[in-house]
This record gives C-alpha cells, structure tokens and sequence, in this order.
C-alpha cells in the first residue's frame, strides 16, 4: 500500500489570496532546471503572464515552456483536466512529468480541491497530494485575513506558508502578521520569498506525505505542539487565562498528547465520527500515533471530511514514544475533542483488560 502511493504522481496545490504573488512564485518555480519534469494545471493562461517562458503550443489548452514544464488551462472542471493531462502525458502528446502544480485562484476555498484530489477513483489511481502552499502579502495579509474567510482557510490548510513582498512591507507589520499566521496554523513553517537564502526547488521536491520524508516534517509537528504546551504552561493558573492560539474567527490549535498507546480500530471509529459529524469544523488533523502492537509509530494527516492514508515511520523520531494529535478546529471546543478520544480509548482499554481475564483463570485452572 505505501510503496504504491508512494509511486503516484505527486500534486503540488498553491493557493493564495488575490495579489498575493502566487504568480509571481510559480514563475520563480518554473524557471528552475530541477523543476523541469513539472506539468502545471492553472485557469488561464492570460491570468498567469507565462508569455515569456513559452516555448511551444500543443494545443489549445496545453503549452510547453522553455524550462520543459507542461502548463495546461482548466476549462472544465479540475478532475477532467487532470485526467486529461494525464491522457496526453501516457499518449506521449506531452512528455512524462513526474509531478503536478495546481495553481487555484485567488477566492478559491481549496479544500474542495484537496477532497477531489482525493476521493476521486481515477484520480487516486494515478495522483496523490504532496503538500499545500500558501502565499501570503505581507503588505495586506493581515486585512485579507481580518475580511476575507478564503484567506483564513488558505493559510490554515497549508503545509507551507511564504510570505511575499516582505521587501517592502513595514519589519513591525511582517513580524505581526507572521505571529498570526503561527497562531492560525503552528506546524507550517514560514518562509519569506524575498529572502536570498529562500530556494524554490525546496517548495515542490520532498514529498510531505511520502513515507520516506514524512519523518522531516513530523519534527515540524512535534516542535508546533512542544511549542503550544510549553505556551499552556505560561499561562496556567491565570485567573483570566487566554488562549495564544485562538484566532478572532473561532479558529484555535491545540495539541493532545497521550502516554497509553492507542487502540488502532478505536482510534479509527472515533476519528471517523468525529469528522462525520464535525468535518466542516476540522480544518486540520495531524498526528503521530503510538498504537498498540506496533513498534514504530504512525502518522495520519486529513482535511476537513479527507483523511491521508496512514503511513508507518521506520522508527520514532525522538525518544518520546507518546502520540501527539494536532489540531486546528473552527468553534470546536478542545475539551469535547479531548473528552471523546479518552473515553474510547479507555473503552478499548477496559475490553482488552476483559479479554485477558478469562484466559488467566483458564491458566490457573489448568495448572
């Protein structure tokens, strides 16, 4: 299971608010020799101003460029654009690529592209997301994220965020607006685009759910979540205690953090109750889980409705072997989340406990 994801072609989403500089970054991106075998799925053409990095027209949705990428326009719907990219890729109509940007406009919600990518069944036979990419202005991110509910969900769902135009925007408003990213979405790191030091290469290669570099980035979910319980503890035994990573909107994260391993089905019907129920107020779930009868521990990640197929780390990445659930809800209560997956997993624990019991008498009987 693992080694066949791990074989699909990666998909890269960039989204954005409108004028944030997500065309600007692709253009960047687009111009490395590394990213050469990169097919990109985009509006239009026009919107994008790739005039200058065309090489050859295919067709009328489907141009080369200079650098070697493919750069196709969705017309239709996205899932037929990708299927139909990937037709012309395996009729040698384009060359192969071996992975896919996708660059959403600037109001789109992207988490109904996340599920496309993967609840649908010839999509998931060919494609799996790799990561999610948010750009944000660094002039205007602060008054797009107070008016703009789009801007908000861009940012939460993001496995990486880079700030734009930090070149001329105020340094006290940059670090304002960075302290308001890392409260709305803690375990994506943020990167400055202006930075000389910033390489695009590393925004698209290195898979965030490939197994073979999944153990990377559970070190940026443990150093959020160490993080925000070390935050906790500041603030314990306040009289008025308030909550650092609670956003205006209702959006907080926090992580949960349990010593007893957990039961893998129980584990799985709650989470599956849980986002039946309340998905539209999970905008994020991330997790490195110590289930019982493994020795290394698993990672799971979802959006909203959308959960990634598990993976399993050859082995813990610190020696502290206790599961770490992170989440970023919206007017969901953290104590009701925290409440429900304790009393499961206590249930699991007290029927294993009831299944040992028999067997033991049945020892002593026999002896």
């Amino acid at each position: 299971m693992i080694e066949r994801y791990a074989g699909l072609i990666p998909v890269t989403l960039l989204t954005g608010f409108l004028g944030s500089g997500k065309t600007t970054l692709l253009q960047r991106l687009l111009t490395s020799p590394k990213l050469a075998n990169t097919a990109v799925l985009i509006n239009e053409f026009g919107e994008v101003g790739l005039d200058h990095l065309l090489l050859e027209r295919v067709d009328a949705d489907t141009v080369l460029l200079q650098s070697g990428c493919v750069c196709c326009t969705i017309r239709s719907d996205l899932s037929t654009a990708m299927r139909e990219l990937y037709d012309k890729r395996e009729r040698g109509a384009v060359k192969a690529f071996d992975r896919l940007v996708i660059e959403t406009t600037g109001l789109a919600d992207p988490t109904p592209i996340v599920y496309t990518l993967m609840a649908e069944p010839v999509l998931r036979y060919h494609f799996r997301l790799s990561k999610v990419i948010a750009t944000v202005d660094a002039v205007n991110g602060s008054l797009h994220l107070r008016e703009n509910p789009e801007s908000i969900k861009q940012a939460v769902v993001a496995d990486r965020l880079v700030l734009t135009k930090t070149d001329i925007a105020d340094t006290a408003a940059i670090i304002a607006l960075e302290v308001q990213l890392h409260r709305l979405n803690p375990s994506a790191p943020i990167v400055r685009a202006a930075n000389n030091e910033f390489d695009p290469d590393d925004l698209l290669t290195g898979d965030l759910y490939d197994a073979r570099s999944k153990s990377k980035e559970v070190q940026h979910w443990l150093q959020a979540a160490g993080r925000e319980i070390e935050q906790e503890g500041q603030h314990h035994g306040e009289h008025h205690p308030v909550d650092v990573n609670r956003h205006d909107r209702g959006i907080v994260a926090f992580c949960l953090s349990f010593d007893e391993p957990l039961d893998w089905t129980a584990f799985g019907v709650w989470l599956t109750m849980l986002l039946n129920v309340h998905g539209d107020k999970v905008l994020r779930v991330k997790g490195l889980l110590n289930v019982r009868a493994s020795k290394t521990p698993v990672v799971i990640h979802g959006v909203q409705h959308v959960v990634h197929p598990p993976v399993h780390l050859a082995k813990w990445p610190s020696s502290d072997h206790g599961s770490k659930l992170v989440f970023i809800t919206r007017d969901l209560r953290r104590e009701s989340v925290e409440r429900s997956l304790r009393a499961f997993n206590a249930l699991s624990n007290r029927a294993l406990s009831d299944d040992e019991k028999p067997k033991t008498r049945r020892i002593r009987a026999a002896s």
